[in-house]
């Protein structure tokens, strides 16, 4: 059983014109052995871009790639033939599979872009490569799961737009990761007051009950 705090002051840093990113795990030139993941999620990076902005077209295998749009809005493009624009609120799901290309680039006039990506080693890293997009209804005030086909045994993603002082559970699981996407939590018998970009990170712990200090958005994922 244990409790870690991932705060956003220590994540590793990335910078390139137009575009920021900050990473949980080692990432790229940023290697830390203690800190290369967390079970099957391999990298959790939160992008800021500027508009027009992004990744080129680039090659991904054998990995999960889920991404949540925080705000602005993100074109994605791939070598399955997906065109499309996700938006604030909307997940998508691109099992690499065998192979596959794509491009990310933050839409111009939208105002800058924030996403949220989670790479998962995926269970078949040979699989048919496919994409995927939801959008959850977030308008309740609870954590919704998406739903998402994530090609990982046991691995969901909870989502949820939490309105101040209204207590939620954090459900129990083998590793659960709470990012605080939007907002800020409330000082509890954990730890101190979690801002935007921090993260809990549990193994083996009971359901918790945390409460948002102010409207805040929560990316909770419950992994194997």
């Amino acid at each position: 059983m244990s409790v870690e705090i991932r705060r956003s002051a220590t994540r590793f840093t990335s910078r390139d014109t137009g575009r920021q990113t900050r990473h949980s795990f080692s990432f790229g030139d940023h290697y830390d052995p203690e800190r290369t993941g967390f079970g099957a999620m391999v990298c959790h990076d939160d992008h800021h871009l500027r508009g027009g902005t992004g990744f080129d077209t680039h090659r991904h295998a054998g990995i999960e790639i889920v991404t949540w749009v925080v705000s602005g809005a993100l074109r994605h493009r791939d070598s399955l033939g997906t065109d499309t624009v996700l938006r604030a609120g909307e997940v998508a799901l691109l099992s690499a599979g065998s192979g596959v290309e794509h491009s990310e680039v933050a839409v111009e006039g939208e105002g800058p872009t924030r996403f949220v990506q989670v790479w998962l080693a995926a269970d078949d890293p040979d699989g048919q490569p496919r994409y995927e997009r939801v959008a959850p209804h977030l308008g309740d005030g609870a954590l919704v799961d998406t739903e998402l086909p994530v090609g990982v045994e046991g691995a969901r993603l909870l989502v949820g737009r939490l309105p101040a002082h209204r207590p939620v559970t954090l459900p129990q699981a083998p590793r659960m990761h709470c990012f605080v996407a939007r907002g800020a939590l409330l000082r509890s018998s954990l730890a101190e007051p979690l801002e935007a970009g921090d993260a809990f990170c549990f193994t083996d712990e009971p359901a918790r009950e945390v409460t948002p200090a102010v409207d805040s958005e929560l990316l909770v994922w419950l992994l194997p």
